[in-house]
């Protein structure tokens, strides 16, 4: 349901325990934006303004960055055209890295196995299982569908790595076939979903769910910080804390909202409305927080209305264009949750992209219809969660929101 992301690098805290780990973060287009989306823009762009798509960004840390306190480590998020976030994993013994998206609105990690036949994975890292001595066969197949996309694989169990903290026989997906052209232009490897066990294709506790039982983590917590591009010439990134939040990365108090269904990151929104005039959730709906989400997505004629309340004009290719002269003047959309305001102003709903010498502004927002037993559903991607902290709390079923604390 959701854009495309990128690359994400792993770095190692330096706690003497292994409660806490940090990652952190590069940015690119999530996956299943790309996927559920059309995504014929970033086709345009790629043809016709291929570098683009070569950006390298900075990191936030530096490798080496102690972790916040005894028994935390974290890693960095790397950002990719304020679309993707990303890490780096080790997969067997000896170690095997892959870059994957951290993606709350799923529950499975796969990577590509060196018997894909697919173009996708000859230009990535695959998982070569005769070298590893910690590998075990499985000898089940699974499917994974996306919404433009699929993949098929075998499942494997091996040693999985995040830093300090290890998963020994991780049930994981090699996949095999990975037809199209969206996994041939992903900049990551695999994914790693980070939803509830109720949500996972390929049978097995998910990663977080053994990270729990494996190690002593300070708490049953994951915590995201994304960032911007924003026009800086430096690398603007992010992170991933395994084990807890990182009080220095965003404003308090935190506002906690229950989890409605244990199986995406689910919970009640109390409303949307447009500078405060407009209600596109009069009676409460349901929404989704989704890191492997780029956008902000809704049901269709909600959007709609929504594009046209901000001044979007759409696009045959499927976008909603916005004049760049006139953000100043646009109308402020707010997220009502827990009886609490999160307010986006156009500077934070608005995506900027350069086409040769020309520079485009798209809408944040997305129609996409997804039935559920409570309605139909918002999801709460990137785009919100740039602004917002996000904590995600196994222990008491609940998702904390703070503003994020960016620099100048």
């Amino acid at each position: 349901m959701d854009a495309l992301k990128v690359l994400l690098l792993f770095l190692l805290g330096a706690s003497t325990g292994l409660a806490l780990l940090r990652v952190p973060l590069q940015r690119g287009r999530s996956i299943r934006s790309q996927l559920r989306a059309d995504g014929v823009l970033w086709d345009f762009l790629r043809e016709h303004h291929p570098d683009a798509f070569s950006r390298r960004y900075a990191h936030c840390y530096p490798a080496g960055t102690p972790s916040l306190r005894l028994g935390r480590t974290s890693q960095k998020l790397f950002n990719f055209m304020d679309a993707q976030y990303f890490g780096q994993i080790s997969l067997g013994s000896p170690e095997q890295n892959f870059s994957v998206i951290f993606d709350t609105g799923s529950a499975d990690l796969w990577v590509p196995s060196s018997y894909c036949v697919s173009q996708a994975c000859a230009v990535h890292k695959r998982f070569r299982a005769f070298e590893s001595s910690s590998y075990s066969h499985d000898g089940r197949s699974f499917g994974i569908h996306y919404g433009s996309g699929h993949l098929l694989g075998v499942m494997a169990r091996d040693t999985l790595k995040m830093g300090n903290m290890s998963v020994p026989s991780q049930e994981f997906g090699e996949s095999v076939y990975e037809p199209g052209s969206t996994f041939v232009v992903a900049r990551f490897d695999g994914v790693l979903g980070m939803a509830y066990p109720r949500l996972a294709e390929i049978l097995g506790n998910p990663v977080f769910d053994n990270l729990m039982t494996h190690n002593n983590m300070d708490q049953p917590v994951f915590s995201f910080y994304l960032t911007r591009q924003s026009g800086s010439s430096r690398d603007v990134d992010g992170q991933l804390l395994l084990g807890g939040t990182d009080e220095a990365l965003y404003d308090g108090p935190i506002t906690w909202l229950p989890v409605t269904t244990k199986a995406y990151w689910q919970i009640l929104m109390d409303g949307v409305s447009v500078q405060g005039l407009k209600s596109l959730c009069p009676r409460g709906c349901e929404a989704i927080v989704d890191t492997g989400t780029s956008l902000i997505a809704g049901p269709t004629n909600q959007i709609l209305t929504l594009q046209q309340l901000i001044g979007a004009t759409p696009t045959s290719i499927g976008e909603f264009f916005i004049d760049c002269a006139r953000l100043s003047s646009l109308p402020h959309v707010t997220f009502v949750l827990g009886g609490k305001e999160f307010t986006l102003t156009a500077e934070d709903y608005v995506r900027k992209e350069m086409l040769e010498d020309r520079e485009l502004c798209l809408s944040g927002f997305q129609g996409i219809d997804i039935i559920s037993p409570q309605g139909p559903l918002w999801i709460l991607g990137d785009v919100f969660l740039t602004k917002f902290y996000s904590i995600f709390d196994r222990g008491n079923d609940r998702v904390g929101l703070a503003p994020a604390r960016h620099p100048a």
